[in-house]
């Protein structure tokens, strides 16, 4: 039977919406520094050779059209102020949280509250400016070395790494403008956009393909292939395995208590898209390096790694796998899902897993079954960020989506619905407050002259 929250939920209308004034302003709020970041992306760097830049662009494809154009919104292929991103942030705060996870001055700061989290934002912050800084400087000197800029020199270096580290900060900035001010999560909103902005300039490419060869079979089946894609990461990242969670009577004073039951819900995949970021990020960086060095300075060495770990090669996809079958495992019982303060948590609010003991027999068979989650959830990323891979490379099937591209649309695009239906069902609630509020006032005028 679904309750009364579920009700409301279904009953939502756009009349609903029209009434809820402050759900209007923030999703305006947020529309509007969405806009502003998408014509950040086309103002360029000061000093780049606009043409021999989209010639080098259009040949290093494989390379920088990776993860970093995907993330940036095709600031990179532009070279505007956002040609960063906001990568630099996103692996600043992965690597604060993971070390919070394993080093103790930083858990310490975690057991603090609201000042701990400042101070780990703080620390993001600051290893965002150094990452967004080396990542800059590199990015300048291989536009230096593939004869990209007008005048290079120390002035175009420093230039460039100014503008380029102030454009990631700016974004860090309406991302947390959007998140406190607006509606979703600012960061995630930001990746999402970049990723939706270039869509239609590749569906009008993949459509020219078609006519060319006219080969629409082809075209048809693509299609109903990533709506399949679609339909599956949405069963997926909505799956869940509720572990039942029973609570024993309580005696308040001279009342009783009858003991209450629970769930304790955990997703098919905890880790969300990190294992597939990070492992994405590792593996093309000898290709993004090699092409921001213009292939020049690369040695025996470096042509071999290119040769075996290159986009779409055999060794690529198995160490793509790997990776996130490893990232997958470390980031959830590391950060995601800690199954030692799980079953610490339960045992301080006398909750128990029925038939077992609480404390340590409660954290073995966490660990137990998040195990065991984890080798269908690992599985089901693998085989998502595999798939375009294959795809493009052994099939010569052109996809645009990535396996990490595709996580991330679903994933905020649910989120963000959901803080919408929150909001309506607040607003709902409100409203009812309202009127019962009213008609006691209105019944409080009645009965006052009988109490006269």
């Amino acid at each position: 039977m679904a309750s009364a929250a579920e009700q409301m939920a279904a009953n939502t209308s756009w009349s609903a919406f029209g009434q809820a004034k402050e759900l209007r302003q923030r999703i305006m709020f947020t529309l509007g520094l969405l806009i502003v970041y998408r014509v950040g992306t086309y103002i360029p760097v000061p000093g780049i050779d606009a043409d021999q830049l989209r010639a080098f662009m259009d040949e290093a494809a494989s390379g920088i059209g990776g993860i970093l154009s995907m993330f940036t919104g095709g600031a990179l292929g532009r070279m505007g102020i956002f040609a960063l991103g906001i990568m630099p942030y996103i692996s600043a705060s992965i690597i604060v949280q993971l070390l919070g996870a394993m080093w103790e001055p930083l858990k310490n700061l975690k057991k603090e509250g609201e000042q701990g989290r400042k101070k780990l934002n703080q620390y993001t912050r600051y290893g965002t400016v150094v990452l967004a800084t080396f990542q800059a400087y590199g990015m300048a000197s291989g536009l230096e070395a593939g004869n990209l800029v007008t005048d290079p020199g120390l002035y175009f270096k420093i230039a460039c790494v100014i503008t380029l580290v102030g454009g990631t900060m700016f974004l860090m900035w309406l991302g947390e403008q959007i998140t406190a001010r607006g509606i979703g999560n600012g960061i995630s909103l930001i990746i999402f956009v970049g990723i939706i902005a270039e869509v239609p300039a590749a569906l009008a490419g993949f459509l020219a393909q078609g006519q060319e060869t006219n080969n629409w079979g082809l075209v048809l089946g693509v299609f109903v292939m990533v709506i399949a894609i679609f339909a599956f990461v949405v069963f997926m990242e909505r799956s869940l395995r509720k572990i039942h969670i029973q609570y024993p009577r309580r005696q308040v004073g001279m009342k009783v208590y009858d003991g209450g039951s629970s769930h304790l819900p955990i997703k098919v995949n905890p880790a969300g898209v990190i294992p597939a970021i990070f492992a994405s990020a590792l593996l093309l960086l000898p290709t993004t390096l090699s092409t921001f060095s213009g292939g020049d300075g690369a040695g025996p060495i470096m042509s071999t790694i290119l040769a075996y770990f290159g986009p779409g090669q055999p060794l690529y996809l198995i160490f793509f796998t790997a990776m996130i079958v490893f990232f997958t495992f470390f980031y959830t019982r590391e950060v995601a899902f800690k199954t030692d303060e799980v079953a610490d948590n339960l045992k301080n609010q006398n909750g128990f897993v029925p038939g077992i003991r609480p404390g340590k027999r409660t954290q073995e068979y966490l660990d137990y079954v998040v195990t065991r989650i984890l080798v269908l959830g690992s599985a089901y990323l693998a085989l998502v960020c595999l798939l375009p891979e294959i795809l493009r490379s052994q099939l010569s099937i052109p996809f645009y989506f990535g396996g990490t591209s595709v996580l991330i649309i679903v994933s905020v695009g649910m989120d963000t619905i959901q803080q919408i239906q929150s909001h309506l069902l607040a607003h709902q609630y409100e409203g009812l407050i309202e009127k019962s509020q009213l008609r006691g006032k209105r019944g409080g005028k009645k009965r006052s002259p009988q109490r006269k």
